[in-house]
Protein backbone atom coordinates (compact mmCIF):
# COMPACT_ATOMS: atom_id res chain seq x y z
CA UNK A 1 0.00 0.00 0.00
CA UNK A 2 1.30 3.43 -0.96
CA UNK A 3 1.61 5.46 2.26
CA UNK A 4 3.23 8.67 1.06
CA UNK A 5 3.90 10.57 -2.12
CA UNK A 6 6.79 12.98 -2.72
CA UNK A 7 6.14 16.18 -4.65
CA UNK A 8 8.32 19.22 -5.32
CA UNK A 9 6.26 21.15 -2.74
CA UNK A 10 6.24 18.62 0.03
CA UNK A 11 5.48 15.07 1.07
CA UNK A 12 1.87 13.91 1.00
CA UNK A 13 0.71 11.48 3.68
CA UNK A 14 -1.75 9.15 2.01
CA UNK A 15 -4.65 9.05 1.69
CA UNK A 16 -5.08 12.76 1.05
CA UNK A 17 -8.11 14.87 0.18
CA UNK A 18 -7.61 17.93 -2.05
CA UNK A 19 -10.34 20.58 -1.73
CA UNK A 20 -11.17 22.25 -5.02
CA UNK A 21 -9.53 25.63 -5.48
CA UNK A 22 -11.03 25.75 -8.95
CA UNK A 23 -10.22 29.38 -9.80
CA UNK A 24 -7.22 29.60 -7.48
CA UNK A 25 -9.17 29.86 -4.24
CA UNK A 26 -10.95 27.50 -1.88
CA UNK A 27 -14.03 29.63 -1.46
CA UNK A 28 -14.26 31.50 1.85
CA UNK A 29 -10.77 30.41 2.98
CA UNK A 30 -7.26 31.78 2.56
CA UNK A 31 -4.07 29.74 2.38
CA UNK A 32 -3.47 30.24 6.11
CA UNK A 33 -6.91 28.84 6.88
CA UNK A 34 -6.15 25.76 4.79
CA UNK A 35 -2.89 25.20 6.62
CA UNK A 36 -4.66 25.56 9.97
CA UNK A 37 -7.07 22.80 8.89
CA UNK A 38 -4.22 20.48 7.99
CA UNK A 39 -5.09 20.49 4.28
CA UNK A 40 -2.26 18.77 2.42
CA UNK A 41 -2.96 19.86 -1.14
CA UNK A 42 -5.42 21.72 -3.35
CA UNK A 43 -6.82 21.24 -6.85
CA UNK A 44 -7.01 24.07 -9.40
CA UNK A 45 -8.61 23.83 -12.83
CA UNK A 46 -7.07 24.66 -16.21
CA UNK A 47 -10.47 25.11 -17.88
CA UNK A 48 -11.42 27.98 -15.57
CA UNK A 49 -7.99 29.56 -15.14
CA UNK A 50 -7.50 29.89 -18.90
CA UNK A 51 -10.55 32.16 -18.88
CA UNK A 52 -10.09 34.10 -15.66
CA UNK A 53 -7.62 35.49 -14.72
CA UNK A 54 -5.69 33.95 -17.63
CA UNK A 55 -2.40 32.11 -17.39
CA UNK A 56 -0.32 35.18 -18.27
CA UNK A 57 -1.60 37.03 -15.21
CA UNK A 58 -0.70 34.09 -12.96
CA UNK A 59 2.78 33.84 -14.48
CA UNK A 60 3.39 37.53 -13.78
CA UNK A 61 2.78 36.75 -10.11
CA UNK A 62 5.33 33.95 -10.13
CA UNK A 63 3.08 30.95 -10.76
CA UNK A 64 0.06 29.42 -9.08
CA UNK A 65 1.65 28.79 -5.68
CA UNK A 66 2.74 32.40 -5.20
CA UNK A 67 -0.42 33.76 -6.80
CA UNK A 68 -2.69 32.11 -4.24
CA UNK A 69 -0.19 32.07 -1.39
CA UNK A 70 -0.26 28.28 -1.13
CA UNK A 71 3.08 26.63 -0.25
CA UNK A 72 2.05 22.96 -0.43
CA UNK A 73 1.33 20.41 -3.16
CA UNK A 74 -0.95 21.57 -5.95
CA UNK A 75 -2.81 19.44 -8.48
CA UNK A 76 -4.06 20.95 -11.73
CA UNK A 77 -7.10 19.38 -13.34
CA UNK A 78 -6.85 19.30 -17.14
CA UNK A 79 -10.36 20.73 -17.56
CA UNK A 80 -11.64 17.86 -19.70
CA UNK A 81 -14.68 17.20 -17.53
CA UNK A 82 -15.58 20.91 -17.40
CA UNK A 83 -15.25 21.25 -21.18
CA UNK A 84 -17.49 18.23 -21.65
CA UNK A 85 -20.06 19.62 -19.20
CA UNK A 86 -20.09 22.98 -20.96
CA UNK A 87 -20.57 21.48 -24.42
CA UNK A 88 -23.16 19.05 -23.10
CA UNK A 89 -25.22 21.95 -21.77
CA UNK A 90 -24.93 24.00 -24.97
CA UNK A 91 -23.36 22.83 -28.23
CA UNK A 92 -23.26 26.47 -29.36
CA UNK A 93 -20.48 27.19 -26.88
CA UNK A 94 -17.92 24.97 -28.57
CA UNK A 95 -16.95 21.65 -30.08
CA UNK A 96 -14.71 18.62 -29.58
CA UNK A 97 -12.56 16.92 -32.21
CA UNK A 98 -9.54 14.63 -32.33
CA UNK A 99 -7.43 17.73 -31.75
CA UNK A 100 -9.10 18.70 -28.45
CA UNK A 101 -11.72 21.20 -27.30
CA UNK A 102 -12.68 24.61 -28.67
CA UNK A 103 -15.03 26.54 -26.42
CA UNK A 104 -16.21 29.81 -24.95
CA UNK A 105 -16.60 29.67 -21.19
CA UNK A 106 -19.55 32.03 -21.49
CA UNK A 107 -21.74 33.39 -24.26
CA UNK A 108 -19.86 36.14 -26.10
CA UNK A 109 -16.63 35.23 -24.31
CA UNK A 110 -13.22 34.74 -25.86
CA UNK A 111 -12.69 31.52 -27.79
CA UNK A 112 -10.34 29.11 -26.02
CA UNK A 113 -8.53 26.20 -27.67
CA UNK A 114 -7.57 23.34 -25.37
CA UNK A 115 -5.37 20.71 -27.01
CA UNK A 116 -3.37 17.99 -25.23
CA UNK A 117 -0.12 19.88 -25.80
CA UNK A 118 -1.57 23.18 -24.56
CA UNK A 119 -3.09 21.41 -21.57
CA UNK A 120 0.32 20.15 -20.39
CA UNK A 121 2.14 23.37 -21.29
CA UNK A 122 -0.39 25.34 -19.26
CA UNK A 123 -0.07 23.06 -16.25
CA UNK A 124 3.71 23.41 -16.38
CA UNK A 125 3.38 27.18 -16.51
CA UNK A 126 1.02 27.16 -13.55
CA UNK A 127 3.59 25.15 -11.59
CA UNK A 128 1.41 22.18 -10.68
CA UNK A 129 2.90 19.24 -8.78
CA UNK A 130 0.34 16.71 -10.04
CA UNK A 131 -0.70 17.11 -13.67
CA UNK A 132 -3.52 15.39 -15.53
CA UNK A 133 -3.70 14.37 -19.16
CA UNK A 134 -6.53 15.87 -21.16
CA UNK A 135 -9.39 13.38 -21.35
CA UNK A 136 -12.79 13.17 -23.01
CA UNK A 137 -15.46 12.47 -20.44
CA UNK A 138 -18.92 11.18 -21.33
CA UNK A 139 -22.18 10.69 -19.50
CA UNK A 140 -22.53 7.05 -18.35
CA UNK A 141 -25.79 6.77 -20.32
CA UNK A 142 -24.20 7.97 -23.58
CA UNK A 143 -24.54 5.54 -26.51
CA UNK A 144 -21.82 2.99 -27.24
CA UNK A 145 -20.36 4.93 -30.17
CA UNK A 146 -19.76 7.97 -27.97
CA UNK A 147 -18.14 5.84 -25.28
CA UNK A 148 -15.85 4.31 -27.91
CA UNK A 149 -14.92 7.75 -29.26
CA UNK A 150 -14.24 8.93 -25.71
CA UNK A 151 -11.75 6.12 -25.12
CA UNK A 152 -10.04 6.58 -28.48
CA UNK A 153 -9.60 10.32 -27.95
CA UNK A 154 -8.61 9.93 -24.29
CA UNK A 155 -5.82 7.48 -25.19
CA UNK A 156 -4.63 9.50 -28.19
CA UNK A 157 -4.60 12.70 -26.16
CA UNK A 158 -2.77 10.99 -23.30
CA UNK A 159 -0.02 9.91 -25.72
CA UNK A 160 0.36 13.52 -26.90
CA UNK A 161 0.35 14.75 -23.30
CA UNK A 162 3.12 12.27 -22.48
CA UNK A 163 5.12 13.44 -25.48
CA UNK A 164 4.74 17.11 -24.50
CA UNK A 165 5.59 16.35 -20.87
CA UNK A 166 8.78 14.48 -21.81
CA UNK A 167 9.86 17.28 -24.13
CA UNK A 168 9.34 19.95 -21.47
CA UNK A 169 11.23 17.89 -18.87
CA UNK A 170 14.15 17.63 -21.27
CA UNK A 171 14.06 21.31 -22.26
CA UNK A 172 13.93 22.48 -18.66
CA UNK A 173 16.51 19.89 -17.56
CA UNK A 174 14.45 19.19 -14.45
CA UNK A 175 15.98 16.81 -11.92
CA UNK A 176 13.79 13.96 -10.71
CA UNK A 177 12.97 15.76 -7.44
CA UNK A 178 11.57 18.79 -9.28
CA UNK A 179 9.48 16.96 -11.86
CA UNK A 180 5.70 17.11 -11.55
CA UNK A 181 3.80 13.83 -11.62
CA UNK A 182 1.78 13.08 -14.74
CA UNK A 183 -1.45 11.12 -14.29
CA UNK A 184 -3.60 9.62 -17.03
CA UNK A 185 -7.39 9.42 -16.73
CA UNK A 186 -9.18 6.12 -17.37
CA UNK A 187 -12.47 6.51 -19.22
CA UNK A 188 -14.97 3.99 -20.62
CA UNK A 189 -18.28 4.81 -18.97
CA UNK A 190 -20.05 1.79 -17.51
CA UNK A 191 -18.73 -0.58 -20.17
CA UNK A 192 -16.27 -2.95 -18.42
CA UNK A 193 -14.58 -3.94 -21.69
CA UNK A 194 -13.96 -0.30 -22.65
CA UNK A 195 -12.66 0.50 -19.17
CA UNK A 196 -10.24 -2.41 -19.42
CA UNK A 197 -9.10 -1.44 -22.89
CA UNK A 198 -8.58 2.19 -21.90
CA UNK A 199 -6.57 1.24 -18.82
CA UNK A 200 -4.41 -1.28 -20.68
CA UNK A 201 -3.59 1.18 -23.47
CA UNK A 202 -2.71 3.91 -20.98
CA UNK A 203 -0.52 1.50 -19.01
CA UNK A 204 1.31 0.66 -22.24
CA UNK A 205 2.19 4.35 -22.67
CA UNK A 206 3.28 4.64 -19.04
CA UNK A 207 2.43 7.33 -16.47
CA UNK A 208 3.32 8.25 -12.91
CA UNK A 209 -0.21 7.43 -11.76
CA UNK A 210 -3.77 6.92 -12.91
CA UNK A 211 -7.12 8.52 -12.18
CA UNK A 212 -10.72 7.42 -12.32
CA UNK A 213 -12.55 9.46 -14.94
CA UNK A 214 -16.26 9.84 -15.50
CA UNK A 215 -19.23 9.60 -13.17
CA UNK A 216 -18.16 7.75 -10.01
CA UNK A 217 -21.55 7.39 -8.31
CA UNK A 218 -24.78 5.71 -9.31
CA UNK A 219 -28.32 7.05 -8.94
CA UNK A 220 -28.38 6.01 -5.28
CA UNK A 221 -25.22 7.97 -4.51
CA UNK A 222 -23.07 4.86 -4.08
CA UNK A 223 -19.83 4.15 -5.92
CA UNK A 224 -20.28 2.77 -9.41
CA UNK A 225 -18.79 -0.68 -10.09
CA UNK A 226 -16.38 0.89 -12.58
CA UNK A 227 -14.58 2.62 -9.68
CA UNK A 228 -13.52 -0.76 -8.31
CA UNK A 229 -12.61 -2.00 -11.78
CA UNK A 230 -10.25 0.91 -12.47
CA UNK A 231 -8.51 0.27 -9.15
CA UNK A 232 -8.04 -3.39 -10.12
CA UNK A 233 -6.67 -2.46 -13.54
CA UNK A 234 -4.07 0.07 -12.35
CA UNK A 235 -0.89 -0.53 -10.30
CA UNK A 236 -1.15 -0.02 -6.54
CA UNK A 237 2.44 1.18 -6.20
CA UNK A 238 1.55 4.34 -8.12
CA UNK A 239 -0.94 6.97 -7.01
CA UNK A 240 -4.56 6.33 -7.88
CA UNK A 241 -6.64 9.53 -7.95
CA UNK A 242 -10.39 9.26 -7.39
CA UNK A 243 -11.55 12.34 -9.25
CA UNK A 244 -14.85 13.74 -8.01
CA UNK A 245 -15.28 11.29 -5.12
CA UNK A 246 -16.07 13.25 -1.97
CA UNK A 247 -18.97 11.89 0.05
CA UNK A 248 -17.36 10.68 3.31
CA UNK A 249 -18.58 7.09 3.07
CA UNK A 250 -17.52 6.99 -0.60
CA UNK A 251 -14.05 8.24 0.32
CA UNK A 252 -13.79 5.42 2.86
CA UNK A 253 -14.97 2.83 0.34
CA UNK A 254 -12.70 4.11 -2.43
CA UNK A 255 -9.75 4.02 -0.04
CA UNK A 256 -10.59 0.39 0.72
CA UNK A 257 -10.57 -0.28 -3.03
CA UNK A 258 -7.05 1.13 -3.28
CA UNK A 259 -7.35 4.85 -4.10
CA UNK A 260 -4.90 7.28 -2.53
CA UNK A 261 -6.02 10.77 -3.55
CA UNK A 262 -9.41 12.46 -3.67
CA UNK A 263 -10.92 15.78 -4.68
CA UNK A 264 -14.45 17.13 -4.63
CA UNK A 265 -16.40 20.36 -4.15
CA UNK A 266 -18.76 18.64 -1.69
CA UNK A 267 -17.29 19.60 1.73
CA UNK A 268 -16.84 23.28 0.87
CA UNK A 269 -20.15 23.55 -0.98
CA UNK A 270 -22.00 21.86 1.88
CA UNK A 271 -20.34 24.21 4.36
CA UNK A 272 -21.60 27.25 2.46
CA UNK A 273 -25.09 25.73 2.57
CA UNK A 274 -25.01 25.23 6.36
CA UNK A 275 -24.34 21.47 6.20
CA UNK A 276 -21.63 20.47 8.69
CA UNK A 277 -20.05 17.03 9.22
CA UNK A 278 -19.63 15.58 12.71
CA UNK A 279 -18.02 12.25 13.68
CA UNK A 280 -20.09 9.79 15.71
CA UNK A 281 -17.30 7.75 17.20
CA UNK A 282 -13.71 6.55 17.10
CA UNK A 283 -11.73 5.94 13.90
CA UNK A 284 -11.84 2.14 14.20
CA UNK A 285 -15.48 2.29 13.10
CA UNK A 286 -14.70 4.01 9.79
CA UNK A 287 -13.96 0.99 7.63
CA UNK A 288 -17.03 -1.04 8.53
CA UNK A 289 -19.75 1.38 9.59
CA UNK A 290 -20.88 2.49 6.13
CA UNK A 291 -22.30 6.00 6.46
CA UNK A 292 -22.93 5.65 10.18
CA UNK A 293 -19.58 6.98 11.36
CA UNK A 294 -20.75 10.59 10.98
CA UNK A 295 -23.85 12.72 10.80
CA UNK A 296 -24.65 16.20 9.54
CA UNK A 297 -25.79 19.30 11.37
CA UNK A 298 -27.96 21.79 9.51
CA UNK A 299 -27.06 25.10 11.09
CA UNK A 300 -30.25 26.97 10.26
CA UNK A 301 -32.28 24.49 12.31
CA UNK A 302 -33.97 26.38 15.12
CA UNK A 303 -32.75 23.85 17.69
CA UNK A 304 -29.23 25.33 17.40
CA UNK A 305 -30.26 28.85 18.44
CA UNK A 306 -29.57 28.40 22.16
CA UNK A 307 -27.00 25.58 21.92
CA UNK A 308 -23.74 26.55 23.64
CA UNK A 309 -21.88 23.36 22.63
CA UNK A 310 -19.27 23.35 19.83
CA UNK A 311 -20.10 21.66 16.55
CA UNK A 312 -18.10 18.63 17.71
CA UNK A 313 -16.39 18.41 21.11
CA UNK A 314 -13.57 16.26 19.70
CA UNK A 315 -12.72 18.64 16.84
CA UNK A 316 -9.77 21.03 17.06
CA UNK A 317 -10.72 23.37 14.20
CA UNK A 318 -10.98 27.10 14.86
CA UNK A 319 -14.76 26.99 14.76
CA UNK A 320 -15.05 24.24 17.39
CA UNK A 321 -12.31 25.67 19.64
CA UNK A 322 -13.76 29.17 19.81
CA UNK A 323 -17.44 29.22 18.95
CA UNK A 324 -20.73 27.52 19.72
CA UNK A 325 -23.44 26.05 17.54
CA UNK A 326 -25.63 28.92 18.65
CA UNK A 327 -23.11 31.49 17.45
CA UNK A 328 -22.69 29.81 14.05
CA UNK A 329 -26.48 29.61 13.74
CA UNK A 330 -26.59 33.36 14.44
CA UNK A 331 -23.91 34.09 11.82
CA UNK A 332 -25.74 32.15 9.12
CA UNK A 333 -29.06 33.76 10.05
CA UNK A 334 -27.37 37.15 9.85
CA UNK A 335 -25.79 36.40 6.47
CA UNK A 336 -22.32 37.20 7.78
CA UNK A 337 -19.39 35.91 5.69
CA UNK A 338 -17.67 34.63 8.82
CA UNK A 339 -20.24 31.83 8.92
CA UNK A 340 -19.03 30.42 5.59
CA UNK A 341 -15.38 30.69 6.58
CA UNK A 342 -15.81 28.90 9.91
CA UNK A 343 -18.10 26.24 8.45
CA UNK A 344 -15.70 25.58 5.58
CA UNK A 345 -12.76 25.26 7.95
CA UNK A 346 -14.69 22.77 10.06
CA UNK A 347 -15.62 20.58 7.09
CA UNK A 348 -12.08 20.65 5.73
CA UNK A 349 -10.73 19.68 9.15
CA UNK A 350 -13.26 16.82 9.21
CA UNK A 351 -11.84 15.51 5.92
CA UNK A 352 -8.26 15.79 7.16
CA UNK A 353 -9.18 13.87 10.30
CA UNK A 354 -11.01 11.31 8.15
CA UNK A 355 -8.05 10.65 5.86
CA UNK A 356 -5.67 10.68 8.83
CA UNK A 357 -7.75 7.99 10.51
CA UNK A 358 -7.82 5.90 7.34
CA UNK A 359 -4.06 6.16 7.00
CA UNK A 360 -3.30 5.62 10.68
CA UNK A 361 -1.82 9.14 10.97
CA UNK A 362 -2.26 10.79 14.37
CA UNK A 363 -1.75 14.28 12.92
CA UNK A 364 -5.45 14.39 12.17
CA UNK A 365 -6.26 14.87 15.84
CA UNK A 366 -8.90 13.10 17.89
CA UNK A 367 -12.01 11.76 16.22
CA UNK A 368 -14.28 11.68 19.23
CA UNK A 369 -14.54 13.25 22.67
Amino acid sequence: MLNELATSHGLLQLPAFFPDATRGVVRSCGAGDLEACGVQGVMVNVFHLLGKPGVAAIIRHGGMHRFMGWPGPLASDSGGFQAYSLLDSSAKLGSVSNKGFVYRSEKGGEKIVLTPAKCIQTQFRLGGDILFCLDHCTHPDAPAEKQRLSVEQTVAWAAKCRETYDRLIEEKELPQSDRPLLLAVVQGGRDPSLRRECAERLLAIGFDGYAYGGWPVDQEGKLDESVAQVAELTPGDRPRFALGIGKPENVVRAFELGYHLFDCVLPTRDARHQRLYVFNGPPKRLASAGGDFYHCLYMLDERHRHDSAPLEPGCDCECCRRYSRGYLHHLFRSGDSLAQRLATMHNLRFYRRLTAALGGDNEGGTLSP
